[in-house]
């Protein structure tokens, strides 16, 4: 697929598309008349660098770790991974991503109780009970 193709198939614009190849974070493929090609594998490897991104990765880190994250899918253990340079970085990045993790699941329970209080409130107000308006 092109550049174009890319963009629309993971809502990355195309311009950052060829960023993330001049960083050596996305690799295309060059056709004959030097049009970059991307295999069906890209639209994961583009989304994986958005997602690292949001988690706070650097480019360069994300440089160093992609290599080992993609060895890891494909291994039953840790894979040697002498790339990356920053261990306690990366640990760090970790645990930002499990306190993310934490706040996001403490919020959707919050977010699931308001929701089954209100289908509840809802469902007796429509039995023709009185519901309390919040003041």
């Amino acid at each position: 697929m092109k550049i174009g193709d890319l963009a629309a198939k993971t809502g990355v614009a195309p311009r950052l598309l060829r960023y993330y190849e001049e960083v050596g974070i996305l690799h295309p493929f060059r056709s004959g008349n030097g049009y970059r090609t991307y295999g069906e594998p890209a639209i994961d490897r583009v989304l994986q660098i958005r997602e690292l991104l949001e988690a706070g990765f650097t480019t360069e880190m994300i440089r160093e770790v992609l290599p080992c994250l993609e060895a890891a899918k494909e291994e039953t253990k840790a894979p040697e991974c002498p790339a990356v340079k920053d261990l306690d970085g990366l640990r760090r990045q970790l645990s930002s991503i499990e306190r993310r993790i934490d706040v996001l699941q403490r919020n959707k329970h919050a977010i699931e109780t308001y929701l089954r209080a209100w289908e509840d409130a809802t469902a007796t107000a429509a039995d023709g009970v009185p519901v309390p308006v919040a003041e």
